[in-house]
């Protein structure tokens, strides 16, 4: 990724943890302390993208956002972070960000937005390649196409189909699926993993909803095993 342009990083200077999750994922940035600066700093060709942390200065994090909207070329993608505490300071703010995650979000998590949100805008990179049948997800860009048409899924929609499309043909566990894909013990219970079943089949439409097999008084299972007849 060491071609892109950089992200804007706010504030100046970024929690160490975040710094590290962007320069391990190999995302350049420039943080920035107000929108003077952001705009003293831009590249030419212009940001990236921004990872905005709302948790140190909330009024001053949401008016960048704010002012980087209502630019001439609004910036996007825009990835907000904020404490759990804060969910309710985004109620009616959609229009300021283009997703959010919790500051204390892994790594990988915040890899995984940032990937979503860059394809998203037409500026992520093709790699490896999960693909089976009319399905293929591109596992760097975050982009899942069927027959050629483009999904658009959430992040966790992603993260679920792209686990079971990895291992076809075997039969997993709400409970399980709960484990590998969200990674801890999700609040939602169990009826989450339905919910979001439900969602990817209505996306993947009629003539593909049954990539994914309910497998009565046990689970779900995507497609057959690869060596099946």
């Amino acid at each position: 990724m060491s071609s892109m342009e950089p992200l804007l990083c706010f504030p100046d200077p970024p929690k160490a943890s975040l710094a590290e999750a962007l320069a391990a994922a190999g995302y350049p940035f420039v943080a920035v302390r107000d929108l003077v600066a952001a705009e003293r700093e831009e590249p030419e060709d212009g940001w990236t993208g921004a990872v905005v942390s709302a948790v140190e200065d909330p009024e001053s994090a949401f008016a960048l956002c704010r002012a980087l909207r209502k630019r001439e070329n609004p910036l996007a993608p825009l990835l907000v972070l904020i404490e759990a505490s804060q969910l309710g300071e985004l109620e009616l703010r959609d229009e300021l960000f283009d997703d959010f995650a919790l500051v204390s979000a892994s790594r990988e998590e915040l890899e995984g937005r940032l990937a979503h949100l860059l394809w998203a805008t037409g500026r992520g990179k093709r790699h490896e390649v999960i693909a089976y049948g009319p399905l293929a997800l591109n596992l760097e860009t975050y982009q899942a196409v069927v027959e050629g048409r483009p999904l658009d899924l959430t992040y966790m929609e992603y993260e679920l189909l792209r686990f079971l499309a990895a291992h076809p043909g075997k039969v997993f566990t709400r409970e399980v699926l709960l484990s590998r894909v969200w990674g801890y013990e999700y609040f939602g219970g169990a009826r989450t993993v339905d919910v979001h079943i439900r969602r990817l089949r209505a996306k993947l439409g009629e003539e593909h909803a049954n990539l994914i097999e309910t497998v009565r008084s046990v689970g779900y299972r995507f497609g057959r095993a690869r060596w099946a007849p």
